[in-house]
């Protein structure tokens, strides 16, 4: 059996992120990815600035890319009332086609090792970590991160809780091209969702929507959804009637789930989504993602720098210091969505904030951190 330092299962954000940290400070790092480089994923494609000088110490810059600059927040409720402000540290839209892409050749110029498998099972046996995958039979590591996505075939075969609940959550995404601030993110609701709008990389709008299937399951296709329900929000209706679908249909996912996920699962430290997942509406998914990876390297590196390589203390420690970073953030999350979701809560509060305009920015400020260093 293959043995390396640490075996990262998904080559998602989080995965390639942690990956590269560890490859760079010297590990034999292999990652595991089901799906072939490069490919588009349902997501916001907005990534806050306050992981930005972390990835430029890992050598990466977003910018020769020509990913956007984001610095201003456009947001409306069911009927299209606007409320506008500026992102307190701004942000950049780039696509996951593009940036997954360019985090897997950074990470395999530090030597790091990329396999095109699925696994099967992760076992646990004298402190060392048995992968089983698909194609190349059994990997052997001391050290396994779990980054994998929202949702897996994984999941339910290590029996994870919030697999057993049924998640009533659609997301949508297609890329557009058409006339759209290239400096704004824009978050509009309608009803049973909402939705982000703002560009990626060469002018390129991405939009992307969450849907409560009890709404959408009344229409027989999503052209229909959309035209039927969420044109109801004029600004959404604008960008649709007024933009050229770039893909050849909208991509979609179901059973997204916001529900308390375990930050470590049969010795896995869980990064990403596969950690937990804050509600999109706060559109800091991405940097959240990012930070849970550098989290979990830090305390890696630590665990393998150790004389004794306690394998307790690297569980606990990483599951406090992720509680730390972002239960507060999901927390407010979770209320801001409850908010939006009920039409009549969702003007109230617009009511409030066109009144006292200096909370959104403080709202905002919730769901966000502050710049990350290595």
């Amino acid at each position: 059996m293959a043995t390396k330092d640490v075996i990262i299962i998904g080559g998602g954000l989080a995965g390639l992120t942690s990956a590269i940290h560890l490859a760079k400070a010297g590990l034999q790092v292999t990652v595991l990815e089901k799906n072939h480089f490069p490919n588009h994923k349902v997501c916001g494609e907005y990534i806050s600035n306050e992981v930005l000088p972390y990835l430029q110490w890992l050598g990466i810059d977003p910018i020769s890319l020509k990913s956007s600059n984001l610095s201003n927040l456009v947001l409306s409720n069911h009927s299209g009332k606007l409320l506008k402000a500026t992102l307190p540290l701004g942000g950049f839209g780039i696509s996951r086609y593009t940036f997954d892409n360019h985090l897997m050749q950074q990470f395999q110029s530090h030597g790091g090792e990329l396999i095109a498998d699925a696994v099967i099972n992760v076992k646990s046996i004298n402190e060392q970590m048995i992968v089983e995958t698909k194609e190349h039979g059994n990997l052997v590591a001391p050290v396994v991160i779990g980054a994998y996505g929202k949702r897996g075939s994984l999941d339910a075969k290590l029996e994870r809780n919030f697999i057993q609940e049924k998640s009533p959550w659609l997301a949508v995404k297609a890329h557009y091209q058409g006339e759209f601030d290239p400096a704004t993110v824009a978050l509009h609701n309608f009803n049973g969702g909402y939705c982000g709008v703002s560009t990626v990389e060469n002018g390129i709008i991405n939009v992307c929507y969450l849907v409560h299937y009890d709404s959408f399951k009344k229409y027989a296709d999503i052209e229909t959804f959309q035209e039927k329900v969420m044109y109801q929000n004029p600004h959404l209706k604008e960008v649709f009637t007024n933009s050229q679908l770039l893909f050849d249909k909208p991509i979609a996912i179901s059973q997204i789930s916001f529900a308390r996920k375990e930050k470590v699962t049969n010795h896995m430290l869980m990064v990403g989504d596969t950690a937990g997942l804050i509600h999109p509406l706060c559109g800091n998914g991405m940097a959240m993602a990012i930070h849970s990876a550098q989290i979990a390297a830090k305390n890696v590196l630590d665990y393998f720098s150790g004389a004794d390589r306690n394998r307790n203390r690297l569980e606990a420690t990483y599951t406090r210091e992720w509680k730390q970073a972002f239960n507060t953030r999901i927390m407010a999350g979770r209320m801001l969505s409850a908010c939006f979701q009920s039409e009549r809560l969702a003007i109230t509060m617009m009511k409030g904030l066109t009144l006292f305009p200096g909370l959104l920015p403080q709202i905002i400020s919730l769901t966000h951190g502050k710049p990350l260093t290595c």
